[in-house]
């Protein structure tokens, strides 16, 4: 994608599109990683091996995520008040992690080619992604204007993080790290969890252009899924059995309010459908690997197909809207 270029469009007379470049860019980086990561799995399952595709989306993803990255840093070096004004943005603080998220997800795509620079890389990045939930957490504590309305299922991608470091990690060797990030990972999502339903059934609705934050309920759970299938060696026991048919029923929540999803207005929020439903992908079809289910073989399929229709509709709605001067905007 070439984002840059793009983002330029969306610039005003009075006001410098690069100030108004949202963190929230770093979705579409978990969105193309999860797709090239799942496109992986089906090569497994169709093949027995991971094919060209995938390290093709990959390579695509990777240069997604240098050319946000880059124009992220520029605004963070020119507009450094805008940077910090996101920092303290209950809501747009959750995002941050997405910068490691991304780099943790490359990693995880391109170690079967490149093993040696993805152990130098996926070490810095984990390192990176424990001080950001250190800064994520301590603002959390210590900030005392956060309210009720400002949780949303995007306080999840923190902890979503932290378990996707298991994904490369104990294949490189690092299995207490691992452990220590899958920990403390399904530990917020139980935290979270908690919360964010105590703030869905007894408080004021969320804001109709944050709605799409809550297919992420669908992530944290399949993640975990595929990470614990990777600690304990690959066994489908019955923690795993928990996690995964957690996954599966909040993706029949999400089915319940689709067409209530479909009919809101366009923003970067909607990048939030995209990596939910390529975890899902990946740990149906994990499942099946493991067991031989046909259902969840089926599911994987299923869910694979889908994911490259809300991939192609994000994209398509991104150009879209930035040739409309719609995003890179005050809000």
């Amino acid at each position: 994608m070439s984002t840059m270029t793009a983002a330029a469009q969306a610039g005003t007379a009075d006001e410098p599109w690069l100030r108004h470049f949202p963190i929230t860019f770093f979705a579409v980086v978990m969105g193309l990683a999860g797709l090239s990561l799942a496109t992986r799995r089906m090569e497994v399952a169709l093949s027995g091996a991971p094919g060209n595709i995938s390290f093709a989306l990959t390579l695509m993803t990777a240069a997604t995520f240098c050319v946000i990255a880059a124009v992220y840093l520029a605004k963070a070096l020119r507009h450094t008040d805008a940077m910090k004004a996101e920092w303290n943005n209950p809501v747009r603080i959750a995002f941050f992690p997405a910068i490691t998220i991304g780099v943790l997800l490359v990693c995880s795509g391109i170690l079967p080619h490149a093993r040696g620079l993805v152990e130098a890389v996926w070490m810095a990045a984990t390192a990176a992604h424990l001080l950001i939930i250190l800064g994520v957490v301590s603002a959390w504590i210590s900030h005392r204007t956060f309210e009720q309305a400002h949780l949303t299922p995007a306080w999840f991608i923190p902890a979503v993080g932290n378990v996707l470091v298991p994904v490369a990690g104990v294949d490189l060797g690092y299995v207490e790290i691992s452990w220590f990030f899958f920990s403390v990972g399904m530990l917020f999502w139980v935290i979270f969890l908690t919360l964010v339903f105590n703030r869905l059934i007894f408080h004021n609705p969320i804001a109709e252009r944050l709605l799409p934050t809550l297919v992420i309920l669908i992530a944290p759970p399949s993640v975990g899924f595929v990470a614990w299938m990777l600690l304990n060696g690959g066994v489908v026991d019955a923690f795993a059995r928990v996690l995964y048919y957690s996954a599966l029923m909040f993706v029949l929540v999400t089915l319940t309010q689709v067409g209530r999803l479909l009919r809101l207005p366009f923003s970067m929020a909607w990048w939030a459908y995209s990596f939910p439903v390529a975890a899902f992908t990946i740990a149906s079809a994990l499942f099946a690997e493991s067991t031989g289910a046909t259902f969840q073989r089926t599911l994987s399929f299923i869910a694979y197909g889908v994911l490259w229709a809300v991939i192609a509709m994000l994209v398509a709605k991104t150009f879209a809207a930035m040739r409309r001067n719609e995003i890179c905007r005050p809000e």
